[in-house]
C-alpha cells in the first residue's frame, strides 16, 4: 500500500473534524474580537487575516507531518529535542520583546517562539527515552533523566519570565506517573501549591504547621507496619511543606516580579485592584457574564467591541465566545475541548508501541493543562499568566505548535492502524 493511501484510510478522521471545527470557530472568534465592519474577515492587516495565512501554513505542516515515515519522530526525538533547546538559549540574547516579554526569535514583523515549540519536542524526547528497551520507571537513575528533560525547557523559559510556558512542563509528572512513577512527587507537589496559598491566606504559620503535624502523624499510624523507608519518605514530603511554608514570604518578594505578585493577590482578593492588576479578570468576567444563556450573537459583543477586555482575541478569548455565544456556546465549546481530550487519551490507550502511548499521553495532558488553566484565568480561579486557549487564540506559533503536537499522534497511530491491518 502506498504512503499516500495509508494517510488517507488510516488517520483518525474523527479527532481531525474535532480540531477543523475548533480552527474554524477559533478564526471566526478572532475576526470578531477585532471586528471592523469596513474590512474583510481576509484583509491581511487583521488578525483574522493574518490567523488565517497560520491556518493554511498549518495545512501544509499537517501535509508534512503525514508523509514522513513514522519512524523519523522516534529516530530522531532527541536531535528535535537539542535544537530546541539551542533556540530557546538564543532567545536571551538575540531574541525580540514582545508584549513585554523577550520570548521571540525573528526578523522584523515575522517572529516564532521557541518555547510553544518546545511542548512537542520535550514530548518526543521523554517518550523516545521512556521507550527504550529495558526501561523502568523504578530506576533513580531514569527518573533523574526524565527530570531532567522536563528541567531542560523549564529553565530556559524561566529565564525569558515566561512563567505561564514554563508551568505546562510539569505536566509530563502525571506522565510519569501514568507510566509508574510513585504518586509521593504528585502528592507533594499539589500539597506544597497549596500550602503556598494558605500561607498567604491565613497570617499565623503555626496554624499551617499544625495541620502538617496532625497529617504526618495520621500518616505515621496508618504506616505503623510498613518499612522504615517508607516512613522516612512520608517525613521527608512534611518537611518540603513545612520549609515551603517559611520560604513562601522570600519566594514571594525576591523571586516574583510585581505584576506576579499583583495577580496572585488578586486571586485571593478580586475587589482587591479591579482598574489595575485585577482589571483583566474583572472585565473578563463581566463580559462572559453580559452573554448569558443564549449570548449577544455574532458580532454583537458589546464589550468586545468597545475593547474593555485587553488581549481579547489571544489568552482572553473565552470571553468573546462567552459573551456572544452564551453559556450554550461556552457549554458547546467544552464538549468540543473534552471530546478532543477523550479521544486523544483513547488514541494513546490504544498503542502497541511504548513511545506513540507516552507521548499521546503527553498531548492529552499539555492540551488538558491549556484549556483548564486559560479558562480558570479568565474567569477568576488560576492566575493571569499568559496561557493561550488551543486553536482559539490568535498566533502562529501556538497554533502551529499544537498543530504539529497533535498531527504527529495521529501519523503514529495511523501506522498502528496499518500495521494491525497486515498482521
Amino acid at each position: 500500500m502506498r504512503r499516500e493511501e495509508i494517510i488517507s484510510h488510516k488517520i483518525d478522521w474523527v479527532t481531525v473534524l474535532i480540531y477543523g471545527l475548533m480552527v474554524f470557530w477559533g478564526w471566526l472568534n478572532i475576526y470578531s474580537a477585532t471586528y471592523d465592519e469596513t474590512q474583510s474577515i481576509f484583509d491581511l492587516s487583521l488578525n483574522s487575516g493574518r490567523q488565517m495565512m497560520f491556518i493554511i501554513t498549518s495545512s501544509i505542516l499537517i501535509l508534512a507531518i503525514l508523509i514522513i515515515d513514522m519512524r523519523f519522530y522516534e529516530t530522531f526525538a532527541y536531535i528535535i529535542y537539542g535544537v530546541i533547546l539551542f533556540l530557546l538559549l538564543l532567545v536571551p540574547f538575540i531574541g525580540k520583546e514582545v508584549g513585554g516579554n523577550r520570548a521571540w526569535l525573528g526578523v522584523g514583523s515575522f517572529g516564532v517562539q521557541p518555547s510553544e515549540f518546545a511542548k512537542f519536542a520535550t514530548a518526543l524526547a521523554a517518550a523516545k527515552f521512556i521507550g527504550t528497551i529495558g526501561f523502568r520507571m523504578d530506576n533513580i537513575r531514569n527518573q533523574i533523566v526524565l527530570f531532567a528533560i522536563i528541567a531542560g525547557p523549564i529553565l530556559l523559559i524561566l529565564l525569558q519570565k515566561d512563567y505561564g510556558t514554563a508551568m505546562v512542563f510539569m505536566v509530563f509528572l502525571l506522565v510519569f506517573y501514568r507510566e509508574g512513577m510513585s504518586p509521593f512527587l504528585l502528592l507533594v507537589g499539589l500539597g506544597v501549591g497549596v500550602i503556598f496559598i494558605l500561607t498567604l491566606l491565613v497570617e499565623n504559620n503555626w496554624i499551617l504547621f499544625g495541620i502538617i503535624g496532625a497529617a504526618w502523624g495520621i500518616l505515621m499510624y496508618m504506616n505503623r507496619r510498613k518499612k522504615i523507608r517508607r516512613l522516612g519518605i512520608i517525613t521527608a514530603g512534611a518537611l518540603v511543606l513545612a520549609f515551603t511554608i517559611t520560604s513562601v514570604e522570600f519566594i514571594f518578594d525576591n523571586l516574583l516580579e510585581e505584576h506576579h505578585q499583583k495577580r496572585v493577590m488578586v486571586l485571593i482578593n478580586p475587589e482587591l485592584d479591579q482598574l489595575g492588576a485585577g482589571y483583566h479578570v474583572y472585565q473578563s468576567k463581566v463580559a462572559i457574564g453580559s452573554g448569558g444563556v443564549i449570548g449577544k450573537g455574532f458580532l454583537k459583543g458589546t464589550q468586545t467591541k468597545l475593547k474593555f477586555v485587553p488581549e481579547q482575541y489571544t489568552d482572553f478569548i473565552f470571553c468573546t465566545i462567552g459573551e456572544e455565544h452564551g453559556w450554550i456556546g461556552s457549554l458547546l465549546m467544552v464538549s468540543l475541548f473534552m471530546s478532543l481530550l477523550l479521544r486523544v487519551v483513547f488514541i494513546a490507550e490504544r498503542q502497541k508501541n511504548r513511545f506513540a502511548r507516552v507521548y499521546g499521553y503527553s498531548v492529552a495532558c499539555i492540551f488538558f493543562f491549556h484549556f483548564a488553566t486559560n479558562i480558570a484565568m479568565t474567569i477568576g480561579l488560576f492566575p493571569v499568566i499568559g496561557i493561550p486557549l488551543p486553536f482559539f487564540s490568535y498566533g502562529g506559533s501556538s497554533l502551529w505548535s499544537f498543530t504539529i503536537l497533535l498531527f504527529i499522534l495521529l501519523k503514529l497511530d495511523a501506522h498502528r492502524m496499518h500495521v494491525l491491518q497486515r498482521l
